[in-house]
């Protein structure tokens, strides 16, 4: 690619439920720039690539280092974080001035490229993603021990940043399915794992048992490729199918430990 072409376009889907429109921006190169920064040039100054004076585009940002999850949006029609999308390698990988944005479609659209993930952090009451706590005395004391390997394991799981990425990407996520997404599954088997997390597997389990749980995975295996965190999904998804089967059979059989908790 000709590095003497010293701008480059955003394309960004914008506007309003029911009310949206393609708008393009021309902006500087300089190295390091990426989409969170081209679009706080566009706050500073917007104007499109018309000369028309224009409204600024709304967007999520947050901690601006890939940990928070707001910025999930499409670049070039994939689902990732816009603060690690970095200009100039989008350029020189794609051999196109132009990169387009756009909000995530799984989603309720709020505003340009805002949408609302309650559902996601719905899910995530559903499932019980917590670990609970006896009292609030400290006794001084860490837990009960959980190995290396274990906490390893474990923090992969839990850098999980509700971004919405892998719900989007999702073939069975849509407006037609309950099916709660990838992530609040891959949840389940995060707090089951815990030691003390486990005196509520059987309720977790309940929860991928229901119409939105783990029954509305396809298999498609989207989800781990777009994850920005690399969490093993697909693992996490077939871990969990299986032990839900088995939740299902002490149910039905009304095993000791079937017993509503």
């Amino acid at each position: 690619m000709s590095d003497t072409h010293d701008t480059y376009t955003l394309k960004i889907f914008r506007g309003t439920p029911g009310n949206q429109y393609w708008e393009e921006f021309e902006l500087q190169r300089h190295e390091g720039a990426n989409i969170i920064s081209s679009l706080m040039e566009i706050q500073k100054n917007p104007i499109n690539k018309k000369g028309e004076k224009t409204t600024p585009v709304a967007w999520e940002q947050g901690c601006l280092e890939e940990v928070c999850g707001s910025c999930s949006m499409l670049v070039n029609g994939k689902p990732r974080q816009a603060c690690t999308a970095l200009i100039e390698l989008y350029l020189k990988e794609t051999g196109s001035f132009t990169i387009v944005l756009a909000p995530f479609t799984k989603f309720p659209l709020i505003r340009d490229l805002c949408v609302d993930r309650t559902s996601m952090f719905e899910a995530l009451k559903k499932v019980r993603a917590w670990i609970p706590v006896d009292g609030y005395v400290d006794s001084g004391e860490f837990g009960p021990p959980v190995s290396p390997e274990v906490q390893d394991a474990l923090y992969t799981l839990s850098t999980c940043m509700t971004c919405g990425c892998c719900s989007e990407s999702c073939p069975q996520v849509h407006s037609d399915s309950p099916y709660m997404g990838p992530a609040a599954m891959s949840q389940i088997r995060l707090f089951d794992s815990n030691p003390t997390g486990k005196l509520q597997k059987s309720q977790r389990l309940r929860a991928a048992l229901s119409e939105e749980g783990i029954a509305g995975c396809g298999n498609a295996q989207n989800c781990v490729r777009v994850c920005p965190k690399n969490i093993p999904l697909t693992e996490s998804l077939a871990l969990i199918g299986r032990e839900a089967s088995k939740q299902a059979i002490k149910d039905f059989l009304s095993l000791p430990d079937a017993g509503k908790q």
